[in-house]
């Protein structure tokens, strides 16, 4: 009986240490996007950019969109970097965001994304443009 509780215990350790190995490999990047939003109403944005990942580099294409107060257009560059993520799909999927904003000219913005991979977007960067909103939006982030 005594053994069998040893040998549990051993194959609980053994289960937790391959956990840990598998969130210890987890890694991250670095993500450049540049996004042009318009809207009345209902909105929408599209782009592209780029994702640096373990000395490669790979394409991405953005698009969304937004729903609630939203007026105008502009022009937003992100960078930043990614993390949680074990190989470049995993950058890939479907963020959401629910925020509110004003640019007129130039602003800057900051943003921390998530997808249903795990994967969190941190990026700062400036926006261009008219642009009020107060919004649910979307983006959905694919590999090209």
């Amino acid at each position: 009986m005594k053994l069998a509780s040893t040998f549990r215990a051993a194959l609980v350790a053994i289960a937790a240490l391959a956990g840990l190995s598998t969130a210890a490999q987890a890694d991250s990047g670095f993500v450049t996007l540049t996004i042009y939003k318009a809207g009345w109403i209902i909105g929408g944005s599209g782009g592209s950019g780029v994702l640096n990942f373990r000395g490669r580099t790979y394409g991405l294409s953005t698009g969304g969109l937004d729903y609630g107060l939203v007026f105008g257009g502009s022009k937003t560059v992100l960078r930043g970097r990614v993390s949680n993520i074990n190989r470049p799909s995993d950058v890939a999927g479907v963020y959401g965001a629910a925020g509110a904003g004003l640019a007129v000219g130039a602003g800057a913005r900051a943003i921390v994304l998530t997808n249903q991979k795990g994967a969190v977007l941190e990026l700062t960067g400036t926006q261009v443009g008219l642009m009020a909103n107060a919004d649910l939006s979307g983006l959905a982030i694919t590999m090209r």
